[in-house]
């Protein structure tokens, strides 16, 4: 194949392409000639020219008509037209149709040649152009695989125990209920939950009711009519329309309103609803999954859940555990989240030392995975060379201790110990702290405490080497609960 440049013409006079292909050849083009409107269509889709040299008076059609036709089917090609109707209307019509330039016969060659090279070099930054728009979207996609590729193979066996019941249950319409304390990854999990669905060709609407004010939550999830109160300027689907034919995600299900709550349940028992102003109900087609960071007893036992919604949410109810008690994960999300910042800050992929390993094994990570995650952004940002080290980890992780874990979620159990360290603490120790139904976290930290000095005899050395904590620590502790220093 040729790598000069291709020019096309579409002539009807055989001694005009004659002269056009003589004068593009000795200038080092190649050329492409048609007779007709229907042979230059068949020409370009055939040999694809970079520029195309037309005619307007064709003996199968009116050539402006043809040039319509050429901006529709190959709206990149450049168009020369030339052509002895030289009337200035044929010249404001070529151009506005779309043509790259008009020029009339007789023409000179040199400003004949000189239009077309203008027309390659601007056919040619297109090309750029929509290369380097190409190669974006392509660059896009790969973040987005990476984005899509939160569900690494878990070695955590509760983990892959939910992993399994999802397939079993996503292809049902079956509500299901997530439960987990923030940052777990529960919208990862309804994302699951709906590719494998019945519906995965449909939407997948998601509404985080603790993201709006009390007073506005109804007309996002129900929609309004233009006028159905201040502000309404417009009419407005709402998410349960939006989510026709497809999956609505509703997290935090506790922190909609009590009132709301009843509505919603509504709408889950009849299958309709009716738009904020609107007197006509719409029919409500969609499979519903909520998520709660709160145990559903607490919320219900605090008024903040009913109990007869809760019973129509949890069908299935998925308990996500927390990062800390699954620390074998750590590494595969970790390698997950590098690969991903980056692919999408255009770096090599970087590695993690052994010892920025340990701290991030050792660390009790509060935020769970959204938290390991903005870690891993962060160190990928800080790293300059090849290698993630502890320089480029918070503070909070590198030095973590035994009793630095913060407090759960709302009704969430956290005994503050990683499970390495409790593995290694004595019997007694373990029991108090893993307790959760004798005792609250404070009562168990003071309890810990107390068991450790008594099996060191009073030694505060070693009661803090049996708690996995510093000395300093350790007397912050003791004067809190009043212990004695």
């Amino acid at each position: 194949m040729s790598s000069k440049p291709l020019i096309g013409i579409v002539d009807d006079e055989r001694n005009i392409q004659a002269t056009l292909s003589a004068i593009l050849e000795r200038r080092g083009y190649a050329s492409a000639s048609a007779f007709t409107g229907k042979q230059g269509l068949q020409m370009i889709a055939d040999h694809k020219p970079d520029v195309l040299l037309l005619d307007l008076g064709l003996p199968d059609g009116e050539g402006l008509d043809l040039l319509r036709t050429i901006r529709t089917q190959h709206p990149n090609l450049p168009v020369i037209v030339v052509t002895a109707n030289d009337s200035l209307n044929n010249a404001i019509a070529s151009i506005k149709i779309g043509a790259f330039h008009f020029i009339s016969k007789p023409y000179v060659p040199d400003e004949l040649l000189s239009l077309v090279a203008k027309a390659l070099e601007s056919h040619g930054l297109r090309q750029e152009t929509v290369q380097l728009r190409e190669e974006t979207e392509r660059l896009k996609k790969r973040v987005e695989r990476a984005e899509a590729q939160l569900q690494p193979i878990f070695k955590n066996v509760k983990m892959r125990e939910l992993f399994e019941l999802i397939e079993q249950i996503a292809p049902s319409e079956a509500n299901v209920l997530v439960v987990g304390e923030s940052g777990v990854g529960k919208e990862i999990f309804a994302n699951r939950i709906h590719e494998l669905s019945a519906r995965a060709s449909g939407p997948l609407i998601k509404l985080n009711c603790a993201a709006f004010p009390a007073n506005m939550i109804e007309g996002e999830l129900f929609g309004y009519r233009k006028g159905a109160f201040t502000g309404a300027s417009q009419d407005f689907p709402g998410m349960l329309s939006a989510a026709t034919g497809g999956t609505l995600f509703l997290d935090e299900i506790a922190e909609m309103p009590i009132d709301l709550q009843t509505r919603f349940l509504r709408v889950l028992q009849e299958r309709e609803f009716r738009p904020l102003g609107s007197t006509a109900s719409t029919k409500a087609d969609f499979r519903l999954i909520a998520a709660s960071n709160r145990r559903p007893e607490d919320a219900i036992r605090l008024g903040r859940l009913r109990e007869d919604l809760f019973y129509r949410l949890n069908t299935f109810t998925l308990s996500i555990p927390p990062l800390r008690d699954r620390t074998e994960d750590i590494p595969e999300l970790a390698q997950v989240f590098l690969q991903r910042f980056c692919t999408k800050m255009g770096k090599p992929l970087l590695t993690i030392q052994s010892e920025a390993y340990d701290a991030l094994l050792r660390y009790h990570w509060p935020g769970n995975v959204r938290q390991l995650q903005n870690v891993i952004e962060r160190a990928v940002v800080l790293t300059t060379g090849s290698m993630i080290t502890r320089r480029n980890l918070p503070h909070e992780v590198v030095h973590a201790t035994a009793f630095d874990a913060a407090a759960p979620a709302p009704g969430m159990a956290n005994h503050g110990f990683s499970n390495s360290e409790l593995s290694e603490s004595p019997p007694q120790i373990r029991a108090l702290l893993t307790d959760s139904q004798s005792f609250n976290l404070a009562e168990r930290e003071k309890a810990a405490l107390m068991a450790a000095l008594d099996q060191c005899n009073g030694n505060k050395k070693k009661a803090a080497e049996l708690l996995g904590i510093h000395r300093p620590t350790l007397y912050t502790k003791l004067k809190k609960f009043g212990l004695g220093t």
